[in-house]
């Protein structure tokens, strides 16, 4: 297998495991700080790749659907020790994660009905609606760099709050004008006019490739094809299986991209929860190591917990949980040692740069739909989903205004934007007054 030269000796393979379970355990901050914190361990401090080659392979990374801090660890652990290392560090940056929120999830449960519990459910409501506005001006900032762009993410607006129009076909239909469009008039992408080299093939590419798409097949969906031979196929299970599966391949630009469509689809369509209940569990994901994108662990817990049979509502959430998480990762983790070895190759492709500037400009729209739904059940006690021939809109009171909610909103954003606050400091914070507040109602 060839790979590209390190800036110092790849380490022993036991100093890897250690290092990239720190980072697992450390990464808070949602994807910019958790990319920042394994740029400062494995390129400043151990020097285990060049600068370049952890950019262009983060390039490549947001190219991809899944979670982008956890394949751009897939890759650089693959970079140093091969598949087993690709394993390590994707698991490793995923698992401690999945355990605070497994832990949470429980604690949401049997929790609740508990004075503390609920008011810091009530206080992290309001930092969900500040935070989610954060990743939106973020994102805007970074990915709208032509009016074209804008245009995109207007669009894109348009179709999923008023059309209702399916997130995959808003992603495919932006990737198709980016890639179009990059070919003749990169500049309407905010793209350089420049085409960058790239070195030569990978030996033996094709092979690898194809053994791991045969593998990584096989163990996506060797866990659903089980639940559905074994309690058939309109099992809870199976549901779970087979919706967050569908996540994993259309889940360009993060987290936040993806989160209003499973929001809408596990709330309206298989109804396993409710919108503030998919509201607590974003808030109760942002406090975790590792990957936003494990809030769908929560949903999938809930949903399993409430249709339980045949096992126990427990034994049937911690099922549930992880299903959820084995359908979410294992692709993300496929994609990588799929296409790890043509990573160089694609340095450079204007066209497929131009699909992702595309695709994350659409984001944007679909982001601030994320923003708007959220708002709405966030500060407002009831809202009903309008439609009107192919138009559709969120029918609220605005008598049902909860100032409680609105007061603690307020302060959130002038935590997160007048004081600049992180992003776990405001979420624990405003569980704090959440239970000062419920205290004293």
């Amino acid at each position: 297998m060839k790979v590209a030269p390190m800036t110092a000796p790849a380490p022993a393979f036991a100093e890897a495991f250690k290092t990239w379970f720190k980072i697992g355990c450390l990464s808070f901050g949602g994807p910019a700080g958790q990319i920042a914190l394994m740029h400062r361990i494995v390129v400043d401090e151990k020097k285990w790749v060049p600068e370049a080659q952890f950019l262009h392979a983060l390039n490549f990374c947001m190219l991809l659907p899944g979670p982008e801090a956890t394949q751009l660890a897939t890759y650089v652990g693959w970079v140093l020790h091969g598949v087993r290392g690709g394993l390590a560090a994707g698991i490793l940056f995923v698992l401690p994660g999945a355990f605070v929120m497994l832990g949470l999830s429980l604690l949401y449960v049997f929790g609740r009905g508990l004075g503390p519990v609920d008011g810091a459910l009530f206080g992290i409501k309001a930092a969900v609606l500040v935070i989610v506005v954060e990743a939106l001006i973020r994102i805007g900032k970074r990915a709208l760099k032509s009016s074209l762009l804008v245009n995109l993410a207007a669009l894109a607006f348009i179709g999923i709050f008023f059309l209702a129009l399916p997130f995959p076909v808003i992603v495919a239909a932006a990737a198709l004008i980016g890639y179009l469009v990059a070919r003749s008039r990169p500049d309407l992408m905010g793209l350089a006019t420049t085409v960058e080299a790239f070195a030569g093939p990978t030996n033996g590419r094709w092979r690898q490739a194809l053994m791991a798409t045969g593998i990584g097949l096989a163990a996506w969906w060797a866990p659903v094809a089980l639940a559905a031979l074994t309690f058939g196929p309109s099992h809870v299970l199976v549901s779970i299986g087979l919706f967050f599966s569908k996540l994993a391949v259309v889940t360009f630009g993060g987290a936040y991209a993806v989160l209003a469509y499973m929001a809408q689809q596990a709330v309206e369509s298989h109804h396993w929860l409710s919108a503030p209940e998919m509201v607590d569990g974003l808030g109760l994901a942002e406090t975790t190591p590792g990957p936003l994108i494990l809030v769908t662990q929560f949903v999938g817990f809930l949903a399993a917990f409430r249709e339980a049979a045949p096992f126990a509502p427990l034994a049937a959430g911690l099922l549930g949980a992880a299903m959820t998480t084995w359908v979410t990762f294992v692709p993300a983790m496929l994609w990588i040692f799929a296409g790890a070895p043509f990573i160089e190759e694609l340095r450079g492709n204007r066209r497929l740069a131009g699909a992702l500037a595309a695709i994350t400009a659409a984001v944007v729209g679909v982001i601030l739909n994320l923003s708007v739904w959220f708002a709405l059940h966030v500060l407002f006690g009831s809202v009903t989903e309008t439609h009107f021939g192919p138009l559709r809109w969120y029918a609220f009171d605005p008598a049902a205004l909860d100032p409680h909610v609105a007061v603690l909103a307020v302060t959130a954003a002038l935590l997160a934007f007048r004081f600049h606050r992180g992003l776990i400091e405001v979420v624990v914070v405003m569980a704090l007054l959440g239970i000062v507040t419920r205290w004293t109602l």
